[in-house]
């Protein structure tokens, strides 16, 4: 699998010129739904006939809900199967271990031995991205938001496309079916610099930041024992830097590779740790998966209609079942918990928090949102750790052995490269906050932008020595 930033960059340059080559719609979409499945294959050919699959019932049944017309039955009968095989499947694949694990521990715990089966599945990379592609056109062509596509090559395309396929962001089809269904003109002179910056800055935000603090996290991880506060806290706060680098950088590559190819991505970021309260952060943070829980899970349970107790538990509902969502185990159920339980006390508060990007914070916020981002850090202690029991041994280590503890390691050289890979992602993000063009860099002068842009490669260069590190979301 193309699992590296460089790596997803070298397929896109064996696609781009052959991509352009072709002047049709058709011609296009059948070249990248090729393109796309040999993109997939690269990790595991086998799992191409469940994308296929699933990909054929669900553009049938979809049809199906739209020539039942007025017959509300038949339609919510269509709609209710082509979303439950897409969660039979995801469930069967992501969650049959986890439930059955369960199970047996919990019956364990009431006296009944039960032999937990050895029986387990490889997850389908991708899954989760595809699956919730499905359920959302599914569901807006039900509730007559969108005409469904009558092309099986240009729905494939939409379900396959390769930059968004293994991690998003999770588009909607009225954004993205349009696009595929007009053939696609050579980019312009902006959309080819603004393309390459975007891969640049996530090629950048992925080597520099993503990957860099990982050697560092992964050992304080998984031995926290014999670690004191400080060393802990270099690395929880180390994780919070890494996984925004290796997600956000990812998102940019794919935009960037998107643009290239005529197609124009949503942002799925809008400088998430400049927030001033939860609420705000999960409207900046993975933007695609938080709209969609919200539009397809939030909204459904009754939203904030009713009272406010059931608002409170519709937030907590959807963040559990979010949190289960990237992984099938109890510490990103409690991670997804926590969340939900913020949220609730945001909003108990009187808590609110505009959409969209914001104005520039100001010096009196940055208490706020030095706060917010603790508080973030903290829980994705419990994302970050492989089990909910490494979790808590993590936080029970910040009691003993004083600031350092018996063994602090080399922990000086990380708190520098802590805070200026957090200086950098600041200064980042506040340049991205007050941009005019798609790119920020498209407004500077060229001395600058060819200098910021040498230096980006330059650490890029050096940072990409060590052993390349998969992006944390394509295991989701």
């Amino acid at each position: 699998m193309l699992f590296n930033s460089l790596e997803f960059v070298a397929f896109f340059a064996v696609v781009f010129p052959i991509y352009w080559l072709l002047r049709t719609r058709n011609s296009q979409n059948l070249f990248l739904l090729v393109a796309s499945y040999v993109f997939y294959a690269a990790w595991d050919w086998r799992f191409l006939f469940l994308l296929a699959g699933s990909t054929l019932i669900d553009f049938f049944a979809v049809k199906q809900i739209h020539a039942a017309g007025d017959d509300e039955r038949r339609r919510r009968g269509w709609m209710i199967f082509s979303v439950a095989v897409n969660l039979v499947v995801l469930s069967f694949f992501k969650y049959f271990g986890f439930f059955i694990s369960s199970l047996t521990a919990l019956a364990r715990g009431v006296g009944i031995d039960l032999t937990d089966p050895v029986l387990r599945f490889v997850l389908p990379v991708g899954i989760s991205f595809y699956v919730f592609h499905e359920i959302s056109y599914a569901v807006d062509v039900y509730r007559r938001r969108i005409e469904p596509e009558n092309n099986i090559i240009t729905y494939g395309v939409f379900i396959a496309f390769f930059p968004q396929l293994v991690a998003g962001p999770i588009t909607r089809a009225a954004h993205m079916l349009p696009q595929f269904r007009v053939a696609r003109r050579w980019p312009t002179a902006e959309q080819f610099y603004s393309g390459g910056v975007l891969i640049l800055t996530g090629i950048f935000k992925k080597v520099v930041m993503g990957d860099t603090l990982v050697p560092y996290v992964n050992q304080v991880f998984s031995k926290p024992s014999g670690h004191g506060p400080l060393p802990l806290m270099i690395a929880a706060v180390g994780f919070s830097i890494h996984i925004y680098g290796d997600f956000a950088g990812y998102t940019d590559v794919a935009r960037g590779i998107a643009r290239l190819l005529g197609v124009d991505l949503a942002r799925n970021f809008e400088q998430p740790y400049l927030s001033r309260n939860i609420t705000q952060f999960w409207r900046t943070w993975h933007i695609s998966l938080s709209s969609w829980l919200h539009d397809y899970l939030y909204i459904p349970l009754g939203g904030n209609h009713g009272s406010k107790w059931t608002t409170y538990r519709n937030l907590m509902l959807t963040m559990l079942i979010g949190g289960l969502w990237h992984g099938a185990s109890w510490h990103f159920v409690v991670w997804g918990g926590l969340n939900g339980l913020a949220l609730a006390v945001h909003r108990a508060r009187g808590g609110t928090a505009p959409r969209g990007r914001q104005a520039l914070p100001t010096w009196r916020e940055a208490p706020v949102i030095f706060a917010n981002f603790t508080l973030v850090t903290i829980f994705w202690v419990f994302f970050a750790s492989k089990s909910l029991a490494a979790a808590w041994h993590f936080f029970a280590n910040f009691t003993s052995g004083g600031l350092l503890g018996p063994r602090p390691g080399a922990w000086w050289p990380n708190l520098v490269l802590v805070l200026v890979l957090g200086s950098v992602m600041v200064a980042m993000d506040l340049v991205d906050r007050v941009r005019v063009e798609r790119a920020p860099l498209l407004t500077w002068p060229m001395w600058l932008q060819g200098a910021l842009c040498g230096a980006a490669i330059v650490s890029i260069i050096i940072c990409s020595g060590a052993a390349p590190t998969p992006f944390v979301y394509f295991q989701f």
